[in-house]
């Protein structure tokens, strides 16, 4: 079989998420969960189908780009499967992850739920909802009337473009948009509308996630389920308060977030599950975080991970020959590397990180055409490892030093310096989580 090369290099862009709910993506998806120490997918999805009708509110992290946004994606699909009404959205669309407060999170929830509900034909009428937004608009406008040349802010809410319609969707949406472009109307919008967060989460309650679930159960639907990604995105940076952004939202402020009357999925930074406030987040959500770890491609001992180095390989061929079954892709491989050993090297390299993996092989797919040769495979990990090694002080050397040895990472300072920066990766077997160092600093000479 000829490669598509234009198709394989379009699959293998590393900052395209698959969508499971599309036929083609489902043809580059590989489980991973036999190597990652556990199926958290299955996890999230067996506490939201066993509650039935009470809400739970759970939590999910990881490094960025370890395949957290496709793993949801599959979840989103299975529970569509079992008769759930699911709202997944990435939150980094309506919010400048910089800069977040919890009013911004529920607009972002309130205008993808309404959203959502609308195309599925769920009839809302949110007339306090609608009110509320109103208030906040007609302050907007009249404080920045005279900066913006009289020009308003944002006009009324809740009628659609075809006219006489409520939509509230397209109303949120106009105010996060300006919000999200301006620092100003933020901060105006904030003071509007923070001491009035429990009315907002009253009338997303009552007037959208509420009347849902009573329309949805005369459907013959499970009910509602709300996945909020890419909020483990949001900025590190210390408030007014000393408290850091993370802490803030889903420590100080987690009992606000916990309080919506559905089904929730809140992606969070790692850096929370590193910190002094980990059993205050617990306490708040009433479990802990859970962690998608990284693919393995070494056990603890430094032996070989057979079947996670396989997987690799799997989801490389897969996007080269997405058409084809497992068996007869591996038997192609000689079309786009020059020896499976060159396959192998990047899967070991990439250190099971599966954007990594993306990295290294469209960097080489930019280079030359199939087969890759191992000496381009050599020249773009040296590369890597290069702008790697630029950031690495002689403090941090000798912190990942003490990680080859320890496998392991302990407390919010290490985590910053060494996980944050993708300097190490942890990894989870059916006994054990260890650390180790990311495989292309590993083969530094200052190593």
């Amino acid at each position: 079989m000829v490669l598509d090369f234009r198709r394989f290099f379009r699959a293998s862009n590393p900052s395209r998420n698959l969508d499971l709910s599309q036929f083609d993506d489902q043809k580059y998806y590989v489980d991973f969960s036999a190597v990652r120490g556990t199926n958290l997918i299955k996890e999230l999805g067996r506490t939201i189908v066993f509650s039935e009708d009470e809400p739970t509110c759970q939590l999910f992290t990881g490094h960025i780009g370890c395949g957290k946004s496709t793993e949801l994606s599959r979840l989103k699909a299975e529970l569509e499967q079992k008769g759930f009404h699911v709202v997944y959205f990435e939150s980094s669309q309506d919010l400048d992850m910089a800069d977040v407060d919890i009013s911004d999170i529920l607009l972002a929830i309130a205008r993808q739920v309404s959203q959502s509900l609308e195309a599925a034909q769920i009839k809302l009428q949110p007339n306090r909802f609608l009110n509320l937004l109103q208030g906040t608009v007609n302050l907007l406008n009249s404080e920045v009337t005279g900066l913006k040349a009289k020009v308003p802010v944002v006009g009324d809410i809740g009628i659609n473009a075809e006219g006489g319609k409520f939509s509230l969707a397209v109303g949120i949406g106009e105010i996060t948009t300006k919000a999200k472009d301006s620092k100003d109307i933020r901060s105006l919008l904030r003071q509007h509308l923070e001491p009035r967060v429990n009315n907002i989460l009253e009338a997303i309650n009552h007037e959208l996630i509420e009347p849902a679930q009573k329309q949805f159960k005369q459907q013959g639907k499970a009910g509602l389920v709300v996945i909020i990604d890419n909020l483990d995105r949001i900025d590190n940076r210390l408030r007014p308060s000393g408290r850091t952004q993370p802490e803030y939202l889903f420590v100080d402020r987690g009992e606000q977030l916990n309080k919506l009357k559905c089904h929730v999925i809140y992606t969070v930074p790692l850096v929370l599950a590193f910190s002094n406030d980990k059993e205050n987040l617990t306490n708040r959500f009433g479990s802990d975080p859970q962690l998608l770890p990284m693919v393995r491609v070494q056990e603890r001992d430094g032996s070989p991970c057979v079947e996670g180095i396989a997987l690799l390989q799997q989801m490389i061929m897969a996007r080269a020959f997405p058409d084809l079954e497992p068996d007869q892709r591996l038997s192609l491989i000689l079309e786009v590397f020059d020896a499976p050993e060159t396959l192998e090297r990047l899967c070991k390299v990439s250190g099971g990180h599966v954007r990594n993996v993306l990295v290294l092989l469209n960097s080489c797919l930019k280079k030359d055409d199939p087969p890759l040769t191992r000496d381009l495979v050599e020249q773009v990990i040296s590369q890597r490892r290069s702008e790697l090694s630029k950031a690495v002080t002689p403090e941090e050397w000798k912190l990942l030093r003490q990680v080859a040895q320890q496998k392991t990472v302990r407390g919010e300072e290490e985590y910053q310096t060494l996980l944050r920066s993708l300097f190490v990766f942890e990894y989870r077997d059916a006994k054990e989580s260890w650390f180790d160092i990311n495989p292309i600093l590993a083969e530094a000479r200052e190593l």
